[in-house]
């Protein structure tokens, strides 16, 4: 299983609230087959057994924003990839919990 956590950050936009844009690159994504995605406060995370899904899913919430007038948009992308057993986003969080007292 590959995991992603992919941030985007649109540059010069008029103003300093970017919500927009990444609301329309997140909805970019939701009907790319073999891709789950959980968002949150500073990224969202992609969940795929494919990691061209996952470059897919990069390049498109790019270009979505891109085609929104945003000349320039830096992302960052965190890749875990897991060959050894099928863990998904919820199990890697419940395994965490378990830790903390």
């Amino acid at each position: 299983m590959i995991h992603a956590e992919i941030s985007i950050y649109p540059m010069a936009t008029k103003t300093s609230s970017v919500s927009f844009y990444i609301a329309k690159a997140i909805e970019s994504i939701q009907k790319i087959e073999n891709l789950r995605y959980e968002i949150n406060a500073m990224g969202t995370i992609l969940e795929s057994d494919n990691i061209d899904v996952i470059n897919s899913a990069t390049k498109q919430m790019m270009e979505t924003v891109h085609n929104l007038g945003i000349a320039r948009v830096e992302t960052i992308i965190k890749i875990d990839s897991r060959q050894d057993k099928h863990v998904k986003i919820e199990e890697k969080l419940d395994s965490i919990k378990k830790q903390m007292d």
